[in-house]
Formats: C-alpha cells, structure tokens, sequence
C-alpha cells in the first residue's frame, strides 16, 4: 500500500501474529511488487492521467511533492535513491522512490537495485524496532 508499506505492515503483520520473519518476508517482498511496474509505467500514466482535471490535480500535486528531492537524487544518484528509500518514514519507500526515479529518468535496472536494496534496509530497520516487543 503506498505511503505505509513495508513500514506499516511488518508491525500489522505482528499485530496480527505472525512470526517476525514471516512479518518481515511477505512484507518486504509485498512491498517490492510495485517497483518495476512503476519504473516501467509511471510516465505513460502521467500522460495519460494529465487528459482528465482530476487526474491532472492529482499529477501536479504528486510531482510537487517528488520533486522537492530530485536534487538530492542528481546529487547523490543511485546512492541517493537506496538512501531515499531505506528511511524509513512515511512518503520514502518503493512508490515514492521508484516514481522519482522514473520522473528523473534514471536507468529502470540500476533505480530498481537501488529501491529494492533500500527497501531491504527499511525493512530491517523496522524489524530491529519491533524485535524486542516481538520477544515478550
């Protein structure tokens, strides 16, 4: 789900009972599903979603928001996009990430390493967070 993701569902998935790897497995991989999609599709969507006044709110809102880090991820590159997405704070995962990356037109291979490997990051980082509440 945008915006939560992995971020979110690895403390529901918790919530729910399942084991911290499992948590973490079904939402790191859940989370990940999106990335290419995005880099390969987010531009034609754009175009396409602009055709509507609806949409064309939405796009400008969205490339608003991508785009107060476009300078960090120039500056920094790849580097900056797995830094970008392995925060993990609302707004910096895989949707936002792999957005930007598409909007910057970076190479699709290399922002998809970079998004998932910071998603690998986020995700244990959050798991490091609830690893003590998971042992009571």
């Amino acid at each position: 789900m945008p915006i939560i993701e992995l971020r979110g569902a690895i403390p529901v998935g918790l919530a729910k009972g399942m084991s911290l790897p499992a948590a973490f497995t079904f939402s790191y991989l859940g989370s990940c599903l999106p990335t290419l999609p995005i880099l390969l599709l987010y531009n034609q969507v754009i175009k396409w979603l602009e055709n509507f006044s609806l949409g064309r709110r939405f796009v400008s809102w969205m490339q608003e928001r991508l785009t107060k880090h476009r300078d960090k991820i120039h500056r920094y590159g790849y580097i900056g996009l797995f830094i970008f997405v392995a925060i993990p704070l609302p707004g910096t995962g895989v949707w936002s990430g792999s957005a930007l990356a598409a909007l910057l037109n970076l190479s699709r291979w290399r922002a998809l390493l970079a998004v998932i490997g910071g998603n690998l990051i986020a995700g244990l980082i959050i798991t490091a967070i609830f690893f003590p509440m998971w042992l009571n």
